[in-house]
């Protein structure tokens, strides 16, 4: 049996792939006019040096207008439509070819409505963009409800700091990230350290209330408290941070966790533990002097003995549950800074929320399965999920300092022996010591087994170069591998990233390369230098080898014919790694105002992204001209082929009517 308290330091796994320390705050105010007419007042105070485009209309490929979008609903009517009460200032722009307005410092906006009703609440969102001179922030959304009517005169609704925005693209990434923590939430219930314990606990509520009202109160707050446990601990990791640093030094933190050799190799070995644990080597508990002193104190009257009551089951459950929390918080690694809390609140709702429902209806105790060998069997499934997934930190370490230790092909083998051994295990050809035996194979264990022997089928053709997009995201990336079939994927796309010659005179090209063979640089003045020789637009990358939605999007997006093309033949692209661990030559380090010297490749790119680019978040891809300067907005993560076609094909005509 091991004691193993490291529960919070799996829980800071994770680094945000988005990141800006720019932006606006919004916020609205409600003005009675006469009779049921009122106004509604929505006020953006922009921070320097960024300005946001005004209402438009603008063509196609215009910049993106500031606009409002109301939703429907009940005891209200609009009247007109919303109208700037700023003037905005006003220009020719020769990046869109036409003419522009933007607001700098502060935008106001109106939009009249009347009431049908004694009060209403006006909801929907305004979409808007932020730019300086340099470059542009992509577009973001603010969503807002505003009281009007009784009591709602006069009162500003609570503000909103976009201060650090999330990206157009990973909205959907943050939602499927709470699916998959609400799914990893009901995992750990059907474990052996949590399962049994539903009934127990109800049970035990239902029993010393005075009635059955007050039995469910304490059950819904017990629920209550389980939610608490699991999400305020990360919460209050992430807001002192930041309180005590700042935004800077909160991404300094999460990024060495995320990328240093040191942390990834001990989380490395900590999921290898907690595998071994799932799969029954031995038995992972807290000290069994935390966990006696609160159950003493559940046995208190009232709420106190409630949470403790919550308290013993979070710490119980750790041997089963510490893992899968481990595994949640690394899946928020393509989320802000606020995805942690919202996956892992997503979590402990699922987790807690069977206790709730079996107190409300006592009923459903007796529907559920009795506990039995199959929980165990559950274990160990999550054991072989856990070894895979824990291969993922050592992968990161070995991209960013370059080790060749677990190339793609490596990578892909173990994960086919691991998951078709997962296969045999649930058809009963492979047994641990706590298994019950088994008899026959159950009609959901083979289903199970198809699915987990058609994924290993799925991943095979890998070890030949074989891109697996649906992996993309998870697998070292293509050019790592030293053995494809014959160089080339479907419509001549070329999957080694060896199978261009590379001119020894660029910097870094030694330990980098491009995706699909493509032919680029890593340096930005070396890039933008032959830009200039060839007269063609440069492609600036702003990435990371630890970066999920950067390999999506490689494998995703660059990988169609008709974007290669473009890549191939009107472009030249430099790819600006920012957490490379590389370090440089004396001579290419950079020396801060404060004296500080950046040695690292990773830290002199993201300062150079930050302070050139306005941008922070991987990836994000910028068109610039020959003076250097960008020529489109930036964009970021994005799956939608044709829209990038677009970008690339709408960056090609800018650079050729700056040029002409």
């Amino acid at each position: 049996m091991i004691r193993w308290g490291v529960l919070w330091v799996v829980m800071l796994s994770f680094v945000p792939c988005t990141f800006a320390t720019e932006g606006v705050t919004w916020s609205s105010e409600v003005r009675h006019e006469e009779g049921d007419c009122y106004e509604v007042i929505f006020s953006a105070r922009i921070q320097p040096p960024w300005h946001m485009y005004d209402m438009g209309p603008y063509e196609e490929f215009g910049p993106n207008a500031t606009s409002f979008r109301f939703e429907s609903t009940a005891n209200l009517i609009l009247e007109g439509d919303p109208r700037s009460l700023i003037s905005p200032v006003r220009m020719y722009s020769e990046i869109f070819g036409m003419g522009i307005s933007y607001y700098t410092d502060s935008a106001r906006f109106s939009q009249r409505v009347k009431l049908t009703g004694p009060s209403a609440r006006l909801g929907g969102t305004v979409s808007y963009q932020l730019c300086d001179d340099k470059s542009c922030l992509p577009p973001e959304e603010w969503e807002f409800m505003v009281p009007i009517g009784e009591n709602a005169e006069g009162v500003s609704s609570s503000e909103s700091d976009m201060s650090s925005p999330s990206y157009s693209g990973n909205e959907g990434t943050l939602w499927r990230m709470i699916v998959e923590a609400i799914l990893w939430g009901f995992a750990a219930l059907l474990t052996p350290c949590v399962f049994p314990m539903v009934p127990m606990t109800v049970s035990f509520f239902m029993k010393r209330s005075g009635s059955r009202a007050k039995g469910r109160f304490r059950a819904f707050m017990y629920g209550v408290f389980i939610v608490l446990l699991y999400t305020l601990p990360i919460g209050v990791i992430i807001i002192v941070t930041r309180l005590a640093g700042g935004d800077a030094v909160t991404a300094d933190i999460f990024n060495w966790l995320a990328t240093h050799w040191l942390p990834n190799l001990i989380f490395f070995i900590v999921f290898m533990i907690f595998a071994a644990s799932f799969l029954g080597a031995f038995e992972i508990v807290l000290p069994s002097r935390l966990v006696n002193s609160s159950d003493r104190k559940a046995d208190r009257e009232g709420l106190a003995g409630v949470f403790f009551m919550a308290l013993t089951l979070v710490l119980v459950s750790f041997s089963c549950t510490g893992p899968i929390v481990g595994t949640v918080l690394i899946k928020s690694t393509a989320g802000e800074f606020w995805a942690p809390i919202l996956t892992m609140f997503a979590f402990s709702v699922a987790f807690a929320l069977p206790f709730t429902l079996c107190a409300l209806f006592p009923t459903l105790l007796e529907k559920l399965p009795k506990s039995g060998g199959w929980l165990n069997s559950v274990k160990v499934t999550l054991g072989f999920i856990e070894l895979a997934l824990g291969l993922k930190f050592l992968s990161v370490a070995d991209q960013t300092y370059h080790w060749g230790i677990l190339d793609r092909e490596i990578y892909l083998a173990l994960w086919i022996v691991i998951f078709s051994m997962l296969g045999m295990y649930l058809l009963g050809k492979l047994q641990f010591r706590h298994d019950s035996p088994m008899k026959h194979v159950s009609v959901t264990r083979l289903l199970l087994a198809i699915v987990t022997f058609a994924f290993v089928v799925y991943m095979i053709p890998g070890m030949w170069g074989a891109p697996l997009k649906g992996l993309s995201g998870y697998l070292p990336p293509l050019h790592t591998q030293d053995f494809v079939l014959d160089g080339t994927g479907a419509n001549g796309t070329v999957l080694s990233g060896s199978a261009v010659p590379t001119n020894e005179s660029r910097k870094y090209a030694d330990f980098l390369s491009l995706p699909h063979g493509l032919d680029g640089y890593f340096d930005f003045d070396q890039a933008l230098s032959q830009a200039r020789k060839e007269k063609k637009p440069l492609l600036v990358d702003f990435t990371g080898h630890g970066c999920v939605n950067c390999r999506e999007m490689e494998m995703r997006v660059w990988s169609d014919p008709a974007v290669l093309e473009l890549l191939r033949n009107d472009y030249v692209i430099v790819a600006l790694y920012s957490d490379d661990k590389k370090i440089l030559p004396e001579s290419d380090w950079v020396t801060l105002p404060d004296g500080k010297i950046l040695r690292s490749l990773g830290k002199i790119n993201s300062r150079f992204a930050r302070e050139r680019f306005g941008v922070n978040a991987q990836p994000s891809y910028i068109i610039v001209g020959s003076d250097g300067e960008p020529l489109l907005p930036v964009r970021g993560y994005d799956l939608d082929v044709n829209a990038f076609v677009a970008f690339l094909e709408t960056g090609i005509a800018a650079y050729r009517t700056r040029v002409e």
